[in-house]
C-alpha cells in the first residue's frame, strides 16, 4: 500500500456546500466506553463480595438519534463530558456504598442508578428527544456485566 499526501485540503463552503454535511436522514447508534475503579461490598451475601474489595468497571453507553445539519446524532466529546460529570466523577476512587443512593451497590443495581443520571442530563441540557439513551452496560469483571436497555426502563419488551 502506498500514502500519499492530499494536494489540497478541504475546504467548507468552497469544495463542499453546507448542506453536503448531513448525508442522510437515518437513525444511529454512537457509542463510547469507560472504566473507573471503585470499591464496594455486598449485603445479604455470603460469597467474596461480602467483605470490602474493588474493581476496575468498564461502562458502555448507547445513544441513537438522527444525525443534525452537521452530520452529527452527538459529538462523541459531549458523551465524555455528561457520562464523565454524571458518574465517572462521582463514582471514581470512591467507596460506592458512602456515595451512590441507599441500596445494595450490586452491578444489576448500579446499572439502572447510571441509566437514569444519565438519562436526566440528557433532558436537563437539551439533548432530548432527538438523542436518546438507548442501552448503558456495566462490566464489574472482564467477564461479568449488567445492562439495561430503554426498552426495559420504559417498560416495553421486558425479558
Amino acid at each position: 500500500m502506498t500514502y500519499r499526501i492530499p494536494d489540497k485540503v478541504q475546504v467548507l463552503g468552497v469544495d463542499i456546500d453546507p448542506r453536503q454535511l448531513k448525508y442522510h436522514d437515518r437513525v444511529v447508534r454512537v457509542s463510547k466506553e469507560f472504566t473507573f475503579d471503585s470499591a464496594h461490598h455486598l449485603h445479604c451475601y455470603e460469597g467474596k463480595c461480602r467483605s470490602l474489595h474493588g474493581h476496575t468497571y468498564r461502562l458502555k453507553v448507547v445513544m441513537a438519534g438522527k444525525v443534525d445539519d452537521r452530520g452529527f446524532v452527538i459529538d462523541f466529546a459531549d458523551i465524555k463530558k455528561i457520562v464523565k460529570s454524571r458518574v465517572i466523577d462521582r463514582l471514581d476512587h470512591r467507596y460506592l456504598n458512602e456515595v451512590l443512593p441507599p441500596m445494595n451497590t450490586t452491578a444489576e443495581n448500579m446499572v439502572v442508578w447510571i441509566f437514569e443520571e444519565i438519562r436526566r442530563a440528557l433532558e436537563e441540557e437539551g439533548w432530548s428527544p432527538r438523542v436518546r439513551l438507548e442501552e448503558v452496560v456495566l462490566w464489574e469483571t472482564p467477564t461479568s456485566y449488567a445492562a439495561v436497555t430503554r426498552e426495559w426502563m420504559e417498560g416495553q419488551g421486558e425479558p
